[in-house]
């Protein structure tokens, strides 16, 4: 897990290398053919993936987008009309059957069909007529990483595609972004070791960090076997604020920008409640620090727009980290394997 989490620049690198070959002609070919909405399906870290998705798009393009529920093909049976729509579906894989199932019949019902996968040669690079390889090369640990940011990249790329403004230059220069934070390893190690005792945690953001919020919390989960909850911080006050005490701790995606007002809000109520709390944030942010017992301060000056992926990287470190605490190995999570064909 933690060789993976460092392959991230190179991987992020030869990502966009390989996707931008091809991505003025798709762009000018929706230019044309604009959906009605973008619908995406997706399961497990993918799924956390299709969620960044829905916000960026949305925010971006102004298309409606929907987060698909598989069952309702590979349980109910149920026939949707994807007519006029984009359905992307996203596996690390490619080898998920129930979205592969969805692609099948959105192809069927008329809509254009997208594949976000790392593996060329996968049964969803082959349904999908337009493919994002993710080019993050083999991923061996049970908790993916690098084809998560893969992931990121590669809808940012198909937001890219629908018309939003972002720019291929501000995409490249996240390798290096991510370069950088990767020195903060050790003094997460540290802070982590704090935390060896954690049963149960809350993690929150909101916009476009909210899909980290769930992606952190897996790690954690599937690394750590801890309790996870996440939340976005408008939820969060709205109820599962009553359950905070000295004896959770809060986790927060906290970047400058349209978000952190209500993070800001936050972070102040659970700090009156005593909550122990960790702020993941970039130089950007000035007002993070004193909010937190402990802040990660990702080096580079973010936009908002762009942080999702540097900041999810200490995340992942936090969580191998965690492992390494609590004397488990995270590249052996009771009960998990790589590839989950079908749920």
């Amino acid at each position: 897990m933690l060789d993976e989490i460092r392959q991230q620049p190179q991987a992020l690198e030869r990502t966009l290398t390989h996707q931008t070959r091809g991505i003025a002609g798709f762009r000018a070919f929706l230019a044309k053919r604009r959906p009605r909405l973008v619908v995406i399906v997706a399961r497990g870290t993918s799924d956390n993936a299709a969620q960044f998705g829905r916000y960026l798009i949305e925010i971006m393009t102004g298309i409606p987008v929907s987060l698909a529920a598989p069952s309702v093909h590979s349980i109910y049976g149920a026939s949707v009309d994807y007519k006029d729509a984009l359905v992307v579906g996203i596996s690390q894989s490619g080898e998920s059957s129930d979205i592969s199932a969805v692609l099948t019949q959105a192809h069927k019902s008329g809509a254009m069909t997208v594949g976000i996968t790392n593996e060329p040669g996968s049964t969803l690079a082959n349904l999908a007529q337009h493919v994002f390889l993710v080019k993050a090369g083999r991923e061996k640990s049970v908790a993916a990483t690098k084809t998560y940011t893969g992931q990121l990249m590669s809808l940012y790329l198909l937001a890219h595609a629908l018309g939003a403004r972002i720019r291929i230059e501000d995409l490249q220069a996240i390798p290096e972004a991510v370069h950088s934070t990767l020195s903060l390893e050790f003094g997460i190690l540290e802070i982590a070791g704090n935390y060896r005792d954690m049963r149960q945690a809350a993690v929150v953001a909101r916009g476009l960090n909210y899909a980290n919020a769930f992606e952190f919390a897996l790690k954690m989960m599937e690394t750590s076997y801890v309790v996870a909850e996440r939340f976005s911080a408008a939820d969060f006050l709205h109820g599962p604020i009553a359950m905070v005490d000295h004896n959770l701790p809060i986790f927060v995606f906290g970047p400058s920008g349209p978000a952190w007002a209500s993070l800001h809000e936050t972070l102040e109520k659970v700090q009156a409640m005593r909550a122990k709390t960790v702020i993941i944030t970039d130089r950007s942010n000035r007002e993070a620090a004193g909010l937190a017992e402990a802040v990660i301060r990702v080096p580079a000056r973010l936009k908002e727009l762009y942080t999702p992926i540097p900041y999810i990287i200490p995340a992942q470190l936090f969580a191998a980290a965690l492992a390494h605490a609590k004397g488990l190995d995270a590249d052996k999570p009771r009960g998990l394997h790589k590839v989950t064909t079908n749920l």
